[in-house]
């Protein structure tokens, strides 16, 4: 075989590892989206969406990662752009585990302008089992609610 033929087959096989590996990593990964909350927005006379998501993985058993993003937003600010505002709203994701009781919350002040927003993100100790999550703002919104399930550790 000549040696760029040899190289060529050597480096194709390794990218076949490569993808093999990543590919059995992110097996059983799950990423949930729920409904998306509306809401009003502060700093001027803004209003969007708030998308959030959950990641769950048996990499990371017991856990969830929560994701929390505005959509672009609409509206006039009170700022030196009133026509490109950039307003805030805390947002809140609330979650029981429906298996063992065990509850907790995220708050976070979302940012967001007419781009949208930064991605927000955080791990919670849920623990494994049937999650039920409820999203609200301390503005007036529409709450969105949402369920998943997280893996427990191998063996359990």
């Amino acid at each position: 075989m000549p040696q760029t033929a040899r190289s060529a087959a050597i480096l194709l096989g390794s990218l076949g590892a490569v993808a093999a590996i990543a590919s059995s990593a992110v097996a059983g990964a799950q990423t949930v989206q729920f409904p998306q909350t509306p809401s009003l927005f502060f700093g001027g006379l803004c209003g969007g969406n708030i998308r959030t998501w959950a990641d769950t993985s048996p990499d990371y058993a017991g856990r969830a990662v929560f994701n929390v993003q505005a959509q672009p937003i609409q509206g006039v600010g009170s700022g030196s752009y009133p026509l490109a505002p950039l307003c805030n709203v805390d947002t809140t994701v609330a979650w029981r585990n429906l298996n063992t009781g065990a509850a907790g919350q995220w708050r976070v002040n979302v940012v967001s302008g007419i781009y949208g927003s930064i991605l927000y993100a955080v791990y919670q100790n849920t623990g494994p089992g049937r999650i039920d999550v409820t999203v609200t703002t301390n503005n007036l919104s529409v709450p969105s609610h949402a369920t998943f399930d997280v893996p427990a550790p191998p063996g359990h």
